[in-house]
């Protein structure tokens, strides 16, 4: 029995289809190491774009796989309430209501988890059929970290404006420095960043001809961070 607006007990976990959709990158997906302050298991979100040929079949043009990850500031302790997220009330008390049916306990544990801050979409992969000149490692960096600021650095007027409606942030070319490394699979390999946002710290570096590694941090949480990222291979036919 469903009730209106409520998922039933068995629904299945949505992230199981993005994990799926995951598996479907042409090149191997780039996270960051393993490490204490981080839970083991990343959440992801997927985007791709596709073109469909006369023959009335699609083939795909780009893609993107983005990892969120939960953060423990004191991962020796748990239940330092220097975890918990800084809430508003509003949202504490939502994430408190206990509904009167059943849940999934998948929902029953993602809600548990926000509880705590997120890195969110913090590490993004992204692979090219055919690049145009005009997407670089910069242009890439740039607007990652202009997506992560429209999504979750939001001034307090704008919170119950629309995201379509809001003011598009914009991240300048000139802040992209080109002359520093990014650590993957730990060697020291050429990238690029942007250490001048008052929000957030963005890192990246070209992985291929047609990849890039994109990673937008909240500067708040920097400390508690490794940052260095490896590589794992997902796909099952490169």
């Amino acid at each position: 029995m469903r009730i209106a607006g409520a998922l039933s007990e068995d629904e299945p976990d949505p992230a199981l289809a993005r994990a799926a959709q995951a598996r479907e990158l042409p090149v191997p997906l780039v996270r960051l190491v393993a490490q204490p302050n981080l839970d083991v298991t990343e959440e992801i979100a997927v985007s791709s774009s596709e073109v469909f040929l006369p023959d009335g079949t699609a083939t795909r043009q780009e893609m993107a796989v983005s990892l969120s990850y939960l953060l423990w500031r004191n991962p020796a302790d748990r239940s330092d309430p220097i975890n918990l997220a800084d809430l508003d009330d509003h949202t504490r008390r939502a994430l408190d209501e206990v509904p009167p049916w059943p849940r999934p306990a998948w929902l029953v544990e993602s809600v548990k988890r926000r509880r705590y801050p997120w890195l969110w979409e913090a590490v993004r992969t992204t692979w090219l059929k055919d690049p145009a000149p005009t997407r670089t490692l910069t242009t890439e960096l740039m607007a990652h970290t202009e997506y992560i600021l429209m999504n979750h650095y939001r001034p307090a007027a704008e919170v119950d404006v629309p995201v379509w409606e809001r003011p598009h942030p914009r991240v300048p070319a000139k802040a992209v420095d080109n002359a520093v490394s990014a650590v993957i699979d730990g060697v020291q390999v050429p990238g690029a960043q942007i250490d001048t946002n008052p929000f957030v710290y963005s890192i990246g570096a070209r992985l291929s001809a047609n990849s890039y590694l994109t990673a937008v941090l909240p500067r708040d949480e920097l400390q508690y961070l490794r940052v260095e990222f490896d590589t794992r291979t997902l796909a099952t036919k490169q």
